[in-house]
């Protein structure tokens, strides 16, 4: 059996994916480069391909399955960049990944306490030799409250951790929780919004979530509140978060994730003309801490990510029930 990886990183990845092949016992493939219908032959002869954030189109799926790939791998937990309708109606497998929610959960809580602190602020003003104190008085997290928006198994974990600091924590899910009950008090969202210092999103994006925090959500805000997104960029209205922040209506954001990052977040690049994009628009403000989809980035998660590919291809290979199996 054979797997051929996209976009496999040399300087993280390769020594993994050559480790974990010998130990399920496959043969492997790989190139740096991302797919594209241009080079699906790449992956002739391999029964799985393995891919992270790019996007695959139902063309590219059809001409895979024509070379005989059997399973679409996403090493990533989120899989809105594959079409998995398309998936299904041409019996197309496809799973993805899970990993340690830890070190997610301590970067969230690193963007809360940044944020909060005002360190952007701070660096700014260190950088050009500016070391007056005002405009940078901070707040604590202890004296705050903070609203965590989806209960699973991130969302529990950043509860988990802020238990230790002694703030208020607020939840909101579809269903109840007993274990995130244990940490918080469960409330409607717009309970959550209205009464948080501190608003940290942790879903799914799908067609219900998409926008889940838009101007009406914004509205309901305090003034001095702090949005963080560490989970998906189309979960918050940009646009609406950018007049939000303009109006004074919420204090600042802290932001892992963005819309219309495709293309842009893992590659270099330094010479374009970003001048327009929302990216360079949200990261110019001084209220607006910005990182580049990187909460996700720790050794733990990389290893897991590349182990539970294996995990899955080889569960398909020898017909037992393939995890985080979605088509």
């Amino acid at each position: 059996m054979k797997v051929f990886v996209f976009n496999c990183r040399r300087f993280d990845e390769e020594e993994l994916f050559v480790r974990y092949a010998e130990e399920f016992g496959m043969e492997l493939g790989f190139t740096e480069e991302s797919p594209t219908m241009d080079n699906c032959n790449l992956v002739k002869g391999s029964d799985f391909v393995s891919i992270i954030t790019t996007v695959i189109t139902a063309e590219m799926m059809d001409r895979y399955k024509e070379l005989g790939v059997r399973m679409i791998c996403t090493r990533t937990i989120g899989y809105n960049h594959i079409d998995i309708g398309h998936a299904r109606s041409i019996g197309m497998a496809v799973s993805h990944v899970t990993y340690s929610s830890d070190g997610v959960a301590e970067y969230t809580v690193m963007m809360m306490l940044a944020a909060v602190r005002k360190l952007k602020r701070i660096q700014e003003r260190n950088a050009v030799d500016d070391f007056r104190l005002e405009g940078l008085m901070g707040r604590q997290l202890c004296d705050l409250t903070v609203g965590i928006i989806g209960a699973g198994a991130i969302g529990k974990t950043v509860m988990r951790d802020l238990s230790g600091f002694g703030c208020k924590v607020l939840y909101y899910n579809r269903s109840p929780s007993p274990e995130a009950d244990r940490l918080g008090e469960r409330v409607s969202l717009d309970e959550l919004l209205s009464a948080s210092d501190v608003a940290s999103l942790h879903l799914e994006h799908n067609e219900a979530t998409h926008h889940i925090i838009g101007a009406r959500e914004l509205s309901l805000m305090k003034r001095d509140s702090i949005l963080v997104n560490t989970a998906r960029g189309p979960l918050v209205d940009t646009e609406a978060l950018l007049d939000a922040l303009d109006r004074g209506a919420i204090g600042g954001a802290a932001l892992d994730v963005i819309e219309d990052e495709f293309g842009y977040y893992y590659n270099d690049c330094r010479g374009m003309d970003m001048s327009g994009h929302v990216m360079e628009r949200l990261r110019s403000r001084p209220d607006v801490l910005l990182t580049h989809h990187m909460a996700f980035y720790y050794d733990r998660a990389i290893s897991d990510m590349v182990r539970n590919c294996f995990k899955s291809m080889k569960a398909l290979e020898e017909g037992s029930e393939v995890p985080f199996r979605l088509a």
